[in-house]
Formats: C-alpha cells, structure tokens, sequence
C-alpha cells in the first residue's frame, strides 16, 4: 500500500458513471468488509450492497428532502453499501454469534470457550446496565468496519466515498431494514472517480504539534 499517495489524496466525491468494479475485485472486497473485526465478535451488522441501477435508484430516492443533492454520486457509483447495524442486542443473536464461534473451532479448548463467553456476556452487561450505550457501542463497531473497507478499497484501486448524509428513517424504510432488528448507521459509495472532477488541491490537516502528544 503506497501510504504516500494516500497521506496526499483527497476523498473521491464524483465518480465515472460509466466503470463498473470488476466482479473479482468487488467478491475480494466484500470479503474483506465480512472479515472486519468487532469488539467481543459481536458482528452486529447487515450490509446492502446495491449493485443494480434500481437499487441505487431506490436509494437515491428516498435520501430525504435536505440530502437530494447526494443523489448523484449514488447513480454514478459502480457500488453503494448500506452499512446497518442491530438497533438492540438480543439474546438470540449473542447465541448466534457462539453457536458460530464454536462450530468454526475459534477456541479448540472448551473451557477457553465457556471463559470467552462468560467474560462476552459479562462485558455486555456492563454496556448494557452500566453504561447504558449499548446501540452507540455497536455503532462504533460499524464505523470501524467501514474505515478497514476503504483502506482495502484503496489496495485494490478502488475509491470508496463514505455517506453520512440522508435520512436514515427513509433509507430503513425504502428497504424494510427496521423488519430485520438493524437500521441504517452510514453509506459508503465504490467505484472510479470522474477524471473531470478529481481535487488537485492539497490535502488541509492541522501541523503534527498540534496533533501529537509524546509521553
């Protein structure tokens, strides 16, 4: 990864209508995005990928009124992800998650697995009872898993545009992801930038004094 380029680049915010990401590199980047760690394994998320120009219509459709103007780098997109995440904690899916760990063998020695999962539930508890953010946690954890999946874009020549623009009440609705238990936490749009729209100017962040603090 040339970190330079990157350090030096401005976010794509047009992208080339007219390219689409090859089926390999869009399967490798989706893979990736399903690898993503989590805080406890939690895998508190649903992912959309709209990849048909009805779906991404759909999307720009119902963006909500103060956000239309986000509508076309949507259509442009090769690819737009709805990043959701679970908007409670059941016990059911923390039972999904350990049915799964087990069956993958994450821990071959059972007694490691029952501690693993005594301290899981205890931690959550904690969130839950105590401090009383549990839904802001597993956000935490779909934003994570979208910085790791634009670095990755990145890797594989890829531009990936993060969204936080639309009304997420609309975007659940117009996909019926409130039905699942999730709703929409943020977007991010893949593809190629429109060569007549890339920012030639330099990149704007405070000095590394004004940054950094060394202890």
């Amino acid at each position: 990864m040339n970190l330079d380029k990157l350090m030096s680049k401005h976010l794509t915010r047009y992208f080339d209508g007219g390219r689409t990401i090859p089926e390999e590199k869009l399967q490798q980047l989706l893979a990736f995005l399903r690898s993503t760690p989590s805080s406890t394994n939690i895998q508190a998320n649903h992912f959309y990928v709209l990849a048909t120009p009805e779906g991404k219509q759909r999307l720009a459709d119902n963006l909500g009124e103060r956000f239309q103007d986000n509508s076309e780098k949507i259509l442009n997109a090769s690819h737009t992800v709805i990043l959701t995440t679970r908007a409670d904690l059941p016990g059911s899916h923390l039972d999904a998650v350990f049915a799964k760990e087990r069956a993958d063998g994450r821990f071959p020695d059972p007694a490691k697995h029952e501690l693993w999962e005594s301290m899981t539930r205890d931690f959550l508890n904690l969130r839950n009872y105590q401090y009383k953010d549990v839904y802001h946690w597993m956000e935490k954890q779909t934003y994570l898993a979208l910085g790791l999946t634009m670095m990755a874009a990145a890797e594989l020549g890829i531009e990936a545009m993060p969204l936080e623009g639309f009304d997420p009440t609309s975007v659940d609705r117009a996909f019926k992801i409130r039905e699942t238990g999730h709703t929409t936490t943020v977007l991010m749009a893949l593809g190629y930038p429109d060569p007549a729209k890339v920012y030639a100017s330099p990149v704007s962040r405070f000095d590394s004094d004004q940054l950094f603090t060394f202890l």
